[in-house]
């Protein structure tokens, strides 16, 4: 019998034995090697607030403040908390309907009962202190103080940018940022986000059973301070970015100014434009649907996106191009002859110097012809192809046909078009190959036809033209943080290769322009300075666009600029030279003493009401 009950009590040890190492790797498990339970408990009794870094601010190239922060706050709420809620005064106290609320909640809940989310975003200071003293009836809710973006200034919307908040393809690109975060959407704010953001702060809260806040969890063991943005320092003139808007106000077209010598940019408008605080806070959405829907593109960065013919202030760099080639010389003349390609009244240019000044098409039409068909071929198609070939590379080197490298975001720049042999092979499109000549893309000789470019790059030739042929890549932030950090790309000259003597002789033409009787840019004259600018005329869709290049002063210039008025009929020495000119007055003697003038380019509109409603036949 003593056999038969020892060795039940034998199973009865294993049995327990058994349940017992089953109960204490289970604890094991749950305790040592899964975290689920830990993080449950944690939410439960752990609050962890994110504490937002202060945006880095905006200043000119003087020191301006052009932007700051303002404090805001959002509500916060951790649904599983909320209990015993007086719903008819919390809404009350916030201003919105029962419905907001409960859609509000339900979103809540569906991101997370255990984590606070945003209840309601950017409350303002004002709104904020009318229940801050009834907070604490308002179980499962806090406040999370951050910074809101404000633009002292109304002006340079598109090249500033603005703020919004994080969309799902952001949220899958960076782990930095959560739900109801802020990233910069465009301009500066968006190409400089990872400069002015900052590094985010914690503070972690301990809660008893029943959510009451005890304090912080480990005497702020688990705290981190948040580290504010660097600032941002740009090449702007807030004076002379407010000047240039003022004069393209009731325009379409933009005005893009640089810094020859650094590449850095003065001044960059896009007509029409808005008032940047138009896109800050709870009125965001509203008034972004308006913009964007508004038929005049306020939102467009013309300086950037718009493509347009560059019409006559073309001819600079093809002259150049063929006097390094040397199918023409300094003193080679052509008679303007209309039957090739119409042309205004004037002498037959006897020079290089005598075309730019008087914009001969004709002496460009012979110009361009000797730099595609240089007989280097017996078959003309394809001698046509080898001239092609030189001619692209050459306007390569002066930021034709490219994303010039600024310091804005790339999605928002175009690249023009030079158009190159690929270009006119495509028989979907164009000729097919050995099936075109000079004859079929002339047009190109006097900035028509398939030729495009954008205005950032014609600034940028007028500021090759008074380097004597190099640049540095366009860029609109001088330096960043307290350590003056700046790009080393934004230091590289950038060499076209063509010899100075013959950009000696292009600014002698472009000084004539505006200086000499016979020049086409005459009314961009200012006195006591040498102005030197070439004039185009572009034929469009519509009035043909008013376009102007210019540098100043002749020596040792100190800007250089682009100035494009859209369907502006007259021409670029009627609309956009003289604005080029009050430009010019104000940054070099820094007030304008010509008020009359002032006054009329102001307060004229010259531009074709929109939408356009005929187009314009290409001359012959």
């Amino acid at each position: 019998m003593s056999n038969k009950y020892a060795d039940r009590s034998h199973v009865v040890r294993i049995i327990f034995i058994v349940v017992f190492v089953l109960f204490v790797g289970r604890l094991a498990m749950l305790q040592l090697f899964n975290s689920e339970y830990k993080e449950r408990a944690d939410r439960q009794s752990l609050l962890n607030i994110t504490q937002y870094p202060a945006r880095g601010f905006i200043y000119d190239r003087n020191g301006k403040l052009l932007v700051h922060n303002e404090a805001v706050y959002d509500l916060m709420v951790i649904p599983r908390m909320v209990d015993d809620l007086d719903t008819n005064l919390f809404c009350q106290c916030l201003g919105i309907t029962l419905d907001d609320f409960n859609e509000r909640m339900q979103k809540a809940r569906k991101y997370s009962p255990y984590t606070g989310s945003i209840f309601m975003k950017q409350i303002s200071k004002e709104e904020y202190a009318k229940f801050e003293n009834k907070m604490f009836r308002f179980k499962g809710f806090y406040i999370s103080q951050r910074t809101l973006r404000i633009y002292d200034l109304p002006i340079a919307a598109q090249v500033l940018g603005y703020v919004g908040e994080v969309n799902d393809a952001d949220l899958k690109r960076d782990s930095y940022y959560a739900l109801g975060d802020y990233i910069g959407k465009s301009g500066l704010e968006k190409s400089y986000e990872e400069v002015l953001r900052g590094i985010k702060g914690k503070k972690v809260i301990h809660r008893d059973v029943h959510s009451r806040e005890i304090g912080p969890y480990r005497n702020g063991m688990f705290d981190t301070l948040p580290i504010e943005g660097c600032n941002l320092y740009t090449s702007l003139d807030a004076d002379l970015q407010a000047y240039a808007e003022d004069l393209m106000s009731n325009k379409r077209g933009c005005v893009v100014a640089i810094e020859p010598s650094t590449g850095e940019v003065l001044a960059m408008v896009s007509a029409p434009t808005y008032n940047p605080n138009l896109l800050v806070g709870r009125i965001r959405g509203a008034n972004y649907v308006m913009l964007n829907t508004d038929i005049s593109k306020p939102m467009l960065n013309r300086a950037l996106l718009g493509e347009y013919p560059p019409g006559s202030i073309f001819k600079v760099a093809q002259a150049m191009i063929a006097l390094d080639l040397g199918v023409i010389s300094p003193n080679t003349g052509f008679a303007c002859d209309k039957s090739l390609v119409g042309c205004h009244n004037h002498p037959s240019a006897r020079s290089v110097r005598e075309a730019i000044k008087m914009s001969c098409n004709p002496y460009f039409y012979q110009t361009y012809k000797r730099v595609i068909q240089q007989g280097k071929y017996k078959n003309y198609n394809k001698d046509a192809q080898y001239g092609l070939t030189v001619w692209h590379d050459y306007m390569m080197r002066f930021g034709f046909g490219q994303k010039l490298d600024i310091d804005l975001p790339k999605s928002g720049m175009s690249t023009g078009n030079i158009p190159d042999t690929a270009y006119y092979n495509n028989t979907k499109r164009w000729y097919g190959k050995d099936r075109w000549n000079f004859h079929t893309i002339r047009s190109n000789s006097i900035g028509q036809g398939e030729v495009t470019v954008v205005p950032i790059q014609m600034a940028n030739l007028a500021a090759i033209v008074a380097n004597r042929g190099w640049y540095i890549t366009p860029h609109v932030v001088r330096f960043y943080g307290n350590d003056s950090i700046q790009d080393e790309k934004y230091r590289i000259h950038h060499e076209t290769g063509i010899d100075k003597k013959y950009f000696d002789i292009a600014a002698d033409g472009m000084f004539d322009v505006v200086h000499v009787a016979g020049g086409t840019g005459r009314r961009a004259r200012v006195d006591g300075l040498d102005v030197c600018g070439k004039t185009g005329t572009a034929e469009n869709y519509g009035n043909d666009h008013s376009v102007f290049i210019a540098f100043a002063p002749k020596d040792n210039p100190k800007i250089a600029l682009a100035v494009y008025v859209e369907n502006a009929q007259g021409g670029g020495g009627s609309w956009a030279a003289p604005i080029a000119g009050l430009i010019i007055e104000k940054y070099l003697n820094g007030e304008v003493k010509r008020k009359d003038v002032e006054k009329q380019y102001r307060e004229c509109n010259p531009c074709q009401k929109l939408p356009l409603t005929r187009r314009v036949k290409k001359k012959k």
